[in-house]
């Protein structure tokens, strides 16, 4: 009877604290890793969603490519369709159309829209007006960060690759109005990101 009832002896209950604490050691750092792990997978995520999302706004920009030139701000003479200056920003402007109007406002389907590279940050700005005066103001929007550069290239109709939109050389009213309409047979969109290296997308621009 005395040999049932004994209870355990200090040795052993210090063996069964000394395992329970591995296991529980074990159990922490598992849980630890999986949730580190999930945070990682959540980041990455997002970035995803962020560069296809810039990605398919440029893509939608140049696809919906509009000939339609815009007076200058001040008035005097326009600007082309299409600006293309890797040198100045915004680096790309343009007039795009398929502008969406859900609430039946009294404006065009026509829209212009600007691109600019601030320090790491692309981003997309747009006229609530086709032809915006020196007072008029844009909607912005960023579409991407940590970029270190966007580089754009311009495919004429002789199928060379340009850096800069549009050309010059052509004289006359009838050449300059063509400079003003003149579009590209299609666009290459080089995104390089700190994180994903380098993007490259070729657009062709409907005719």
């Amino acid at each position: 009877m005395m040999a049932r009832n004994r209870g355990f002896t200090l040795l052993e209950l210090l063996v069964a604290m000394f395992i329970a604490a591995v296991m529980f050691a074990m159990g922490y750092g598992a849980i630890n890793q999986a949730l580190i792990s999930r945070g990682a997978l959540q980041e990455q995520q997002a970035r995803l969603i962020e560069v296809q999302t810039a990605v398919r706004v440029l893509e939608q920009d140049f696809v919906q490519l509009a000939p339609r030139p815009i007076r200058q701000p001040v008035g005097d003479g326009y600007l082309s369709a299409l600006i293309g200056d890797p040198t100045q920003q915004p680096f790309v402007q343009l007039t795009r159309g398929g502008w969406a109007n859900p609430t039946g406002l009294q404006r065009p389907g026509l829209q212009r829209v600007a691109y600019f590279l601030d320090k790491d940050t692309l981003r997309r700005e747009y006229w609530t007006v086709l032809d915006p005066t020196l007072a008029s103001t844009t909607i912005k929007r960023d579409l991407l960060t940590h970029v270190k550069a966007v580089t754009v290239r311009y495919m004429d109709i002789s199928r060379q690759w340009q850096v800069q939109w549009p050309g010059t050389g052509v004289a006359g009213a009838q050449g300059q109005e063509e400079i003003l309409r003149g579009r590209p047979i299609a666009v290459e969109i080089t995104l390089e990101t700190e994180d994903w290296g380098k993007l490259v997308r070729i657009v062709e621009v409907p005719g």
